[in-house]
């Protein structure tokens, strides 16, 4: 392996985004929940367009869970909410979508 290591390992650089962990607080209790840059500014667009606050968000995600962590949850949330389109979160998706692009 050479001084910049392999081609795949390069290609695994490029594509890591740095993990945020945040204090957020959840039906009255405090926790922290650590994903990615991209998850969480996705995560803050879709609660903008649904005029909820992240922590009012993520309470929802977290009572509908059935298992998994609550990050796992989160971003399973995010990724449904780009594949099943919804008419009414039509201009929050696209903001989403373009911030996710540009993380």
């Amino acid at each position: 392996m050479g001084a910049f290591g392999t081609e795949a390992d390069v290609g695994r650089e490029a594509m890591k985004s740095p993990v945020v962990k945040r204090s957020i607080v959840i039906a009255g209790h405090k926790t922290s929940v650590s994903l990615e840059d991209a998850f969480w500014k996705a995560l803050k667009e879709i609660a903008g367009g649904r005029h909820m606050t992240l922590s009012d968000l993520v309470a929802v995600i977290d009572s509908k869970r059935q298992h998994g962590n609550l990050s796992s949850a989160i971003r399973l949330f995010v990724l449904d909410f780009y594949r099943n389109p919804r008419s009414e979160e039509t201009n929050p998706r696209d903001e989403a979508r373009e911030s996710m692009a540009n993380a």
